[in-house]
């Protein structure tokens, strides 16, 4: 049988390569790392996360939650290796980033229908293939898919969050708790470094009088940044509460120096198994690393902090999909050519993993004699496939995984069902959708009890 070719070794890329192989189709999957590495990755591991640990929410009445539910449904790879490898995050799924990519790694190079090559692909394959590349696309393939296509990339720039080493925050500022006390662990799944007015007005001086890492030529040319990881300097340049109504709102927590709510919150999540690091969540930033040092040393708690990694700004690249792809997310003009993850326009790390998932199941259909599958707008998964392919072309932006993609629900239900009822639709559509299309599906409301690794 002729081997499908998947290109980019992310999780659209290794989703789609375990699904098809999974479905008896020979795979080569591409991966130019580590021979050639981007500006955000640091390893050669597939599937290594950038941006953040968290997979986000997993409360199955949540847009997020409802869209991994029909995933662990399908079979998905990255959330069976994201619940063996997860942290305490509350409510949330967040993974040990490189036992996450480790593990993801050594599934596919295991598997016996998948050949790993690590080599850059800078020509369209002639054959069946998923291109997987995600926002970090080479130049060199770019050039080509923009030939492919004739029309323009779209830009949106993406940030990466610093990391602290956990035995250098000092707790007798800091404190563990989860917004609410919906942390899994008793004593909280984050930790909290709290601010005064006073100190956050600091902060936020030092931070807008702070230099940023100068952009690239290109970049200084399109400078407008996505919205959903905004870096901290760019939002605090909105005005001097926008942090403290954004990613530092204290709602929900309680200092208990004090036994009242901060002014504001830096919230820490784990980011790794064992502890020992930590991610400043929502604290995506360019600052100049000796800057980054000094302005964070200000966060209470932090001001003896050893980071480990600073914040880093890069440009993100996807592709104008409602004028190119079809909801099966195959090319309009080539019927064998598939795209998938973030380089299609939907946003989050679940949302790369569903539409690679998709993209695997159809090529490996095609492949078989069978018909590409469009699934059910009810469903998270066929809502974002259906809205990056049909939203108006012209001021076409990223999309995750929200309610407001889904048809709406009659009669219009109050807004403590409307979650619930429209998991229920979803799950119940998907089910029916995958019995009557011969789909493998093992899936149901309920959200897992715990995220812990499997022994």
């Amino acid at each position: 049988m002729t081997e499908l070719i998947v290109v980019g070794g992310g999780l659209a890329g290794t989703e789609a390569a375990w699904q098809a192989a999974e479905l008896g189709v020979p795979v080569r999957l591409y991966e130019m790392r580590p021979g050639q590495s981007t500006p955000a990755h640091e390893t050669a591991w597939l599937a290594e996360l950038v941006c953040s640990n968290s997979l986000g929410s997993d409360l199955p009445h949540k847009a997020p939650g409802l869209l991994k539910a029909e995933l662990r449904g399908l079979g998905s790879l990255i959330l069976d290796c994201a619940a063996r490898t997860a942290v305490p995050a509350g409510s949330s799924l967040a993974v040990d980033r490189e036992a996450f990519a480790q593990l993801v790694t050594e599934r596919i190079d295991g598997h016996p229908r998948i050949t790993l090559v690590h080599e850059e692909v800078t020509a369209l394959p002639d054959g069946p293939a998923v291109i997987a590349t995600g926002p970090l696309t080479s130049p060199a393939l770019a050039a080509v898919i923009g030939r492919l296509s004739g029309q323009d990339y779209l830009y949106f720039y993406d940030a990466v969050a610093p990391i602290v080493q956990a035995e250098t925050i000092d707790m007798s500022v800091a404190f563990r708790q989860s917004r609410y006390d919906r942390g899994e662990q008793e004593e909280g799944d984050y930790i909290n470094c709290p601010m005064t007015r006073e100190e956050y007005e600091t902060f936020v001086d030092a931070l807008l009088a702070a230099e940023t890492i100068a952009l690239k030529q290109f970049e200084r040319e399109d400078p407008h940044f996505f919205e959903g990881c905004m870096p901290v300097e760019a939002l605090a340049r909105r005005g001097r509460e926008a942090l403290a109504f954004g990613p530092l709102r204290p709602v929900g927590l309680l200092d208990p120096r004090t036994g009242k709510r901060p002014y504001a919150v830096v919230q820490l999540r784990q980011d790794n198994l064992i502890g020992s690091l930590y991610n400043l969540v929502g604290f995506q930033t360019n600052l100049k690393w000796p800057d980054q040092k000094r302005v964070l040393r200000l966060i209470p708690g932090l001001g003896a902090a050893e980071f480990v990694r600073y914040g880093l700004l890069h440009r993100n690249t996807y592709i104008n999909a409602p004028a190119l792809l079809q909801p099966t997310l195959q090319y309009r003009n080539r019927a064998d050519l598939f795209f998938a993850g973030q380089i299609v326009g939907v946003e989050g790390y679940v949302g790369n993993a569903a539409t690679g998932l998709l993209a695997g199941v159809n090529a490996a259909r095609l492949m078989t004699g069978g018909h590409p599958l469009i699934l059910p707008p009810a469903t998270m998964l066929g809502a974002l496939c259906h809205y990056v392919t049909h939203a108006a072309a012209r001021d076409f932006q990223p999309m995750k995984a929200n309610f407001g993609i889904l048809p709406p629900l009659p009669p219009r239900p109050g807004k403590e069902d409307r979650g619930r009822l429209y998991a229920e639709r979803a799950l119940t559509a998907l089910r029916r959708f995958a019995r009557e299309h011969g789909l493998r599906y093992d899936g149901s409301l309920a959200a897992p009890e715990a995220h812990a690794p499997s022994p």
